[in-house]
């Protein structure tokens, strides 16, 4: 490992102007780590609301911490079936799918908006975003986006970030009508997932296919760095630390996450967490870091102060954990399980599968609704 963090340093091009122990419970209100001495949030982006606290990108994820347009939603959990072409929807509280909806063709991620007034349904290969009316669950009329693998919300709101991945950009679009505004090649294949920095004026997206991470000026909208990961990695989700200091990414390939420092960008080190390392949800109080092993069939728990794994739980027979969020009290992981036509739903006190629901082929990015929190960030619901 030594060798190829040195390899990765030498590696970095800058391209400015470029075009299992017993599972720990999950406290139900405590507080946050302590603040470092200095953070990234001290000069936010322009237009992006001010953190509410400065050493915590996720305090205003809360349990009942929720913004008036959340609160007007009706709990539901979203689960689009690429293989299937449709989305089931769960109750939440009784853990059954109440209906099934024809989405397109191959949708991949359910999106909340950066006003979390609508719901968007990445229709992948038709080549489409549908809305739903988050308020009745309703589903409105397909607006033609040119290949929505993925979707984010520039931190200021202005712009919906439209991930092509099989064209290898990101493409800046009016956040409501989702008119394209600049595209932006990225120079790598895959992209799909991404997070911003604690001030929001910068984020890394990764690229599955080459191995990449890609640096992004927000207001610029411009490439300013690229760092090439060790080996034959195939990065996936991406989440920062609750202080802004380090970024998480994992790597399905590899099976565990890269520690990485954003600012630089560079490799600080590797955690081992499980075969097919997938998605990545933080705990509502700020404490832990969920990490999906769709591989392994487990979710790996990383404590966010020390950096390590304090647990693994294993689903029983076989398992895909994918994809998903954590409700919105925070004492249920929902996970997608990508080969197996099935949701899981997980208590995160102590691990144990509460409920294992049936759906349609190929589950992939379900979202949780509503979350806490003042405004989303997008992918399957990143709110800040």
């Amino acid at each position: 490992m030594t060798s190829q963090l040195a390899s990765l340093a030498a590696a970095l091009i800058l391209l400015a102007g470029c075009g299992s122990a017993p599972a720990p419970a999950e406290p139900r209100a405590s507080s946050p780590a302590p603040a470092p001495a200095a953070t990234t949030a001290s000069n936010p982006l322009p237009g992006m609301p001010p953190p509410i606290d400065p050493g915590d990108v996720y305090a205003a994820d809360r349990p009942g911490h929720f913004a008036a347009a959340a609160a007007r939603a009706r709990p539901l959990v979203y689960v689009p079936n690429f293989g299937s072409d449709t989305v089931s929807v769960i109750d939440p509280r009784t853990y059954k799918v109440i209906r099934t909806v024809p989405a397109g063709h191959g949708p991949q991620h359910v999106v909340p908006s950066w006003d979390l007034r609508t719901l968007w349904v990445n229709d992948n290969t038709g080549d489409t975003l549908i809305p739903i009316d988050p308020a009745t669950g309703r589903f409105g009329k397909p607006v033609p986006v040119g290949d929505p693998y993925n979707l984010y919300f520039t931190p200021d709101g202005r712009f919906a970030m439209v991930m092509a991945e099989s064209r290898g950009a990101i493409v800046f679009s009016d956040p409501h009508t989702m008119a394209p505004r600049h595209v932006l090649p990225v120079g790598c294949d895959g992209v799909n997932h991404a997070d911003f920095s604690a001030d929001g004026r910068y984020f890394i997206a990764t690229c599955e296919f080459s191995g990449d991470l890609v640096k992004v000026d927000t207001a610029g909208q411009r490439v300013v760095g690229r760092l090439r990961l060790p080996g034959h990695a195939m990065p996936q989700d991406i989440k920062i630390s609750p202080d802004g200091q380090t970024w998480y990414v994992a790597d399905m390939q590899t099976g565990g996450l890269w520690v990485v420092d954003g600012d630089r960008p560079a490799v600080r080190t590797f955690v081992p967490t499980g075969d097919g390392a997938h998605g990545l949800y933080p705990s509502r109080d700020s404490r832990y870091l969920y990490v999906a092993n769709r591989g392994a069939g487990s979710v790996s728990v990383l404590d966010f102060r020390t950096g390590k794994v304090v647990s693994t739980w294993r689903l029983p027979g076989h398992a895909s954990p994918d994809m998903g969020g954590v409700s919105a009290d925070g004492r249920v992981l929902w996970l997608s399980g990508r080969y197996d036509r099935e949701v899981y739903a997980i208590d995160t006190a102590n691990g144990r599968l509460i409920a294992r629901i049936p759906v349609g082929s190929e589950p992939h990015g379900l979202c949780v609704w509503p979350q806490p929190g003042r405004y989303s960030l997008g992918h399957t619901g990143i709110l800040r």
